[in-house]
This record gives C-alpha cells, sequence and structure tokens, in this order.
C-alpha cells in the first residue's frame, strides 16, 4: 500500500457500490509551497494550518532548514511553523536537494540569490533535464548571479548571492507560469521592487492569482495588466497565520471517480470562491453530461449515464489533462484536449506517456503538436507505466474504477503530492 509499504504495482478493483462520498483532499501545493516560501521571507513566526505533508512540500521545507530557517513540521496536525527572516538569508552557504520538486527547485533559485553567499541547488535525475534557463536569464538581468553547472539550464545550478536588486526583465511565458511566481514572490526583498513583462503567452494562468493572493496574505501586493505585465513594489513581509485550501488537482481524481461510475462526489473546503485554475476541471465534466452544484465552500459532481466526449482547451488546467484522457475512453465521441503541449516538459512527456499507455490498453489516441485526442473504447486489462509521475499513477487508476485489470505500477510515485491517495480512493469505492 503507498504510504506504508511500497509495492510493486497496485492493482484497482472497480467500486463495490455506487459511489455516493463526501470527502476533504489535502491542502494544495500550490498554496502549501508558496505559503512557506513566503513565511521564510516574513518577519517573525507563521503558522501554516492544514499544509500538504508530501515530497514536494517537505523537499520544501528542508531546503528552507537548508537556508537557516526555522521551520517545524506537525504532520498529525497538518502544520508548519515558520520563523522567517525577514527578506534575508540565515545562511551564507547551502546545498539543497530538491528531489523531483519543480516548485522547490523554481521557488528556491530566486530566493538563495538574496543571500550574501554562494548556493547549490540540485535534484533527481528527472529534475536535471527540466529547463529552467528562461528563470535564470531573468534572475541574472535582475542583477543576480545564477547559473546552470552543467551549462545546460537545467540543475544542478550555482547562485552566488549579492547583486541581487531587482528592477525590470523580460521572460516566455509559454514554458512555466512558475518562473513569473518564483520572481514576483521575492519581489518585496529587492531594493527595486520587480517588473516583469511577458513575452509571447502566459500558460497556467490561474496560478498567477494563487501568488497574488498568497502574497497578500502575508501582506504585500503584485499587480499585472493583462497579464502581460507584472509588477511588485519594494517592502517587506508580515509573518501571519495561514490556511490552506484542499488541493483542486487532488479533487479531480475524486470528480472524474464520479464521473465515469454515474457516482456522486462532494468535495469539501473547495467551492465557488476558490482561485484554483484546475478546479475548472468540473466545468469540463459538465460539458461531457456531468451534474455540478457549487456553493462558496465545496463542490458537488455527479456522473451521467454516458458521458460524452468534447473538445478541451487545458492551457489553464494542464495538471488535469491526463485526468480527463483517462476518462474519455468512456465518452461516446472522441475527446480532444489542446493548448497543453508545455506539459512534455512536466515530471515526464506526459502527452507522449499517455498515449502509449492508453495504446497498451487497446485504446486509440493520437499525439498532436499541442495536446492528443482519446477515442472512445473499452480498456483491456494491462499493466500502466507511470514514469515515475504522481499524475499518472492517479489519473489512470481512475480509468482503472470502469474497467477490470488495470495495475499501476510503482503507485508509490503518488508521495510527491498526495501519499494518502490509494487508502482515500478505498474509502471511496468501499474496497
Amino acid at each position: 500500500m503507498p504510504g506504508t509499504h511500497p509495492a510493486a504495482s497496485y492493482l484497482v478493483c472497480p467500486p463495490a457500490r455506487l459511489i455516493d462520498a463526501t470527502i476533504r483532499p489535502p491542502g494544495s501545493k500550490s498554496y502549501t509551497n508558496r505559503a512557506l516560501l513566503l513565511a521564510g521571507l516574513a518577519g517573525g513566526t507563521s503558522t501554516l494550518r492544514g499544509a500538504l505533508f508530501s515530497d514536494d512540500t517537505m523537499h520544501m521545507a528542508r531546503g528552507l532548514e537548508a537556508l537557516g530557517f526555522g521551520v517545524h513540521a506537525d504532520e498529525a496536525a497538518r502544520t508548519f511553523t515558520v520563523t522567517g527572516g525577514g527578506g534575508q538569508i540565515p545562511t551564507s552557504r547551502a546545498s539543497i536537494f530538491v528531489g523531483n520538486s519543480g516548485t522547490t527547485a523554481r521557488f528556491l533559485a530566486p530566493m538563495t540569490a538574496l543571500g550574501r553567499g554562494s548556493y547549490e541547488l540540485d535534484g533527481d535525475e528527472a529534475m536535471r533535464v527540466r529547463p529552467i534557463q528562461p528563470l535564470l536569464d531573468a534572475m541574472n538581468a535582475l542583477g543576480a548571479r545564477a547559473s546552470s553547472v552543467r551549462g545546460n539550464g537545467c540543475l544542478p545550478l550555482r547562485i552566488d548571492g549579492g547583486g541581487f536588486e531587482g528592477g525590470t526583465a523580460r521572460m516566455p511565458g509559454s514554458i512555466s507560469s512558475q518562473f513569473f511566481s518564483a520572481l514576483l514572490m521575492v519581489g518585496p526583498a529587492l531594493r527595486r521592487g520587480i517588473v516583469l513583462e511577458v513575452v509571447g503567452e502566459l500558460v497556467s494562468k490561474p496560478y498567477l492569482e494563487i501568488t497574488a493572493q498568497a502574497m497578500t496574505a502575508f501582506g504585500a501586493t503584485m499587480t499585472h495588466d493583462a497579464y502581460r505585465r507584472f509588477e511588485v513594489a519594494p517592502g517587506a513581509y508580515t509573518a501571519t497565520r495561514y490556511d490552506v485550501e484542499p488541493d483542486a488537482s487532488a479533487a479531480s481524481y475524486f470528480f472524474a471517480a464520479a464521473a465515469v461510475t454515474g457516482g456522486r462526489v462532494i468535495v469539501s473546503g473547495l467551492g465557488s470562491r476558490s482561485l484554483q485554475g484546475d478546479l475548472g476541471f468540473v466545468r469540463l465534466l459538465e460539458r461531457m453530461g456531468c451534474r455540478v452544484h457549487q456553493t462558496e465552500t465545496e463542490t458537488e459532481v455527479v456522473g451521467p449515464a454516458k458521458l460524452a466526449g468534447i473538445e478541451a482547451d487545458m492551457a489553464s488546467l494542464s495538471d488535469t489533462a491526463q485526468t480527463l484522457a483517462a476518462i474519455a475512453p468512456f465518452a461516446s465521441s472522441p475527446t480532444r484536449i489542446t493548448k497543453i503541449g508545455f506539459i512534455r516538459k512536466k515530471e515526464t512527456n506526459r502527452i507522449a506517456a499517455v498515449v502509449t499507455e492508453l495504446h497498451k490498453l487497446g485504446i486509440r489516441a493520437e499525439e498532436e503538436s499541442d495536446g492528443l485526442v482519446v477515442h472512445p473504447g473499452t480498456p483491456r486489462a494491462g499493466r500502466v507505466e507511470t514514469y515515475d509521475d504522481h499524475r499518472m499513477a492517479m489519473s489512470f487508476s481512475v480509468l482503472g474504477l470502469a474497467a477490470h485489470g488495470i495495475d499501476i505500477l510503482n503507485p508509490a510515485c503518488v508521495s510527491k503530492t498526495f501519499p494518502e491517495y490509494f487508502r482515500e480512493l478505498e474509502k471511496l469505492t468501499g474496497r
């Protein structure tokens, strides 16, 4: 069982009864890692309640500890307590390992540049091929000294403190919105503040609203001009008590479970007032025939007798693209997912991985330049390779709720963002 005894595979069992459940997924990774960083930059001690405890958030917490910040983690209470440095980095030298956590690498790179010493960031082999050069170029344009040790625009990184004063920089928007969030969050600590201009189209825009909301909670303000120009004035963050809302990406698997089985799922703590872009996944399910009802604090999805195929631009909710692809075989017509070409450079090439694994299960699917098409079909039993990608494991487990014999390889990879996922899935299905 993932989260307890690592297993080579996990055989998904269809529900023992019609799904009818209310759940609360773990805290949002996006909010937790932003709040950890902001708490480190704030003056005083902050408490983060309802936080996510996973590989990614623990890498962030350990990275802050390596930089000399006081971090106390209480997993049972889902709470982090962080003593910040008021915009200063306590240590003059640190070597930080980020594992396979893109947010940790991207968020800590500008933060370490605030220091006065020399810092190194490295990760596992998957992180060593994920591009970060656009962020380094922007940092250097703002006075930092940051470089890819191997000269290939990826980790490991060397960052030498001193000179990072801020100003104006330009950055391509087509790779990751996290590059923008990373720089904007350190903006108040820079003598000149920061102005970022977007080159091309910016992907995953809702995540910038999450960044702005988190910054506001810690006492700073970020503004933008139609996602073309972002600005943060110099200032300071203030320690606070911060409540982390449930993760919308994690919730997508449970919403999809209702959709594909004709069941009903209510997710509490995640409603219409949430800024998480991935909650928009329920509107795609609605187009596929599901009934969706929302209040400010909860969202309900009821699955139809038969799903309908759709065409969906998922540029702003790409972390749920695999979830949609995994339920698409059960629709009455093909489903086309567009504007997600950039997810080829996530934990794995997510477009190629989905198409490959669907083919193994006898489902016709085609890769396109900016997405994929999935055709209706009946999945056959088979083993699903997860490519050490948590979202492959979770999305294809949903497919297994409506097909027999779906065996998920390396299920423990879900520990990256949702260590207890398979336990929660079993509660949902009555297995």
